[in-house]
């Protein structure tokens, strides 16, 4: 979206979602459309904004790149990280990913982190979430399912024990079914 399309779609979303504050959203905007989403969004305090994509290096010669201290600077607090269109087009591995999520970390970003497409993928992660470390720890970590997630199948998708939110793709470009698929995850808290 442009930054007049996003800023109308902040206003569209803030009036189809009412007061809704006891839910987590985050509108990950492109990153000419971040300013303009920020200002649009005024005081409302229940909807976070993240980033697309960050560079792991702090600074350097990385042309058409964005840092996380550039993210920062722009009141981002979240940003997406190893999503599958850019492992597929732009070539990014498990390492490059992980580069990213360390970068994030050190400057206070929360990453969102893109791994496996399946049901049966997330119910792994968890598994392994809980072998690896108590399961205080592995309940702490949001397992959020990413395919094709659209108000029709929002509320089943979100009543499934491993799964924690939504990644919304094609369905978060329209305010109405965006609002539509958090007042889903929102009944199933």
């Amino acid at each position: 979206m442009t930054q007049d399309e996003s800023a109308r779609f902040i206003e569209s979303l803030l009036l189809d979602l009412g007061d809704i504050i006891d839910i987590d959203v985050v509108i990950v905007p492109p990153f000419t459309a971040i300013a303009k989403v920020m200002e649009a969004l005024g005081n409302a305090q229940n909807i976070k904004v993240g980033a697309q994509n960050m560079h792991w290096e702090r600074s350097g010669a990385f042309t058409g790149e964005i840092s996380a201290a550039l993210l920062r600077d722009l009141f981002v607090h979240y940003v997406v990280l190893g999503h599958s269109e850019r492992r597929m087009l732009f070539g990014e591995t498990d390492e490059i990913v992980n580069r990213k999520v360390r970068a994030a970390h050190e400057a206070t970003l929360r990453p969102i982190v893109c791994i496996g497409e399946t049901l049966a993928q997330h119910m792994f992660i968890r598994h392994t979430l809980r072998k690896m470390a108590n399961d205080t720890t592995a309940e702490r970590v949001r397992i959020q399912y990413g395919g094709s997630v659209k108000p029709e199948n929002a509320r089943e998708l979100m009543s499934q024990p491993d799964i924690d939110g939504a990644l919304v793709g094609g369905a978060s470009l329209d305010a109405r079914s965006f609002a539509q698929i958090v007042k889903a995850a929102r009944e199933q808290e």
